[in-house]
């Protein structure tokens, strides 16, 4: 096991903070997709932004996770890299 691994084991062991890992998983995950969907279209960060209609510090700070963009911005720049945004929604448990 690394020591990445360990630590990770050791963080998601206290239920606060894999509450909060859990509650953010769905952002990183879209955004995972969209940096992979812009690197298998051999595009920089500043080509999507131009075909938006940004800047390409945007772009950046949306894959930072430094923003909450909208599904409208969203929606924008998978169009542009040939891609149809789909949102969908699963059950969850809540804990009581």
């Amino acid at each position: 096991m690394s020591k990445w691994q360990a630590l990770e084991k050791k963080l998601l062991s206290d239920p606060a903070t894999k509450r909060e890992f859990d509650k953010l998983a769905p952002r990183y995950a879209v955004i995972s997709e969209l940096i992979s969907a812009r690197i298998k279209n051999k595009m920089t960060q500043k080509d999507v932004a131009d075909k938006v209609g940004t800047k390409q510090s945007a772009i950046a700070r949306l894959e930072s996770g430094n923003i909450n963009p909208s599904l409208d911005f969203l929606h924008k720049i998978s169009a542009v890299m040939g891609y149809k945004l789909t949102v969908r929604l699963s059950n969850i448990k809540i804990a009581a």
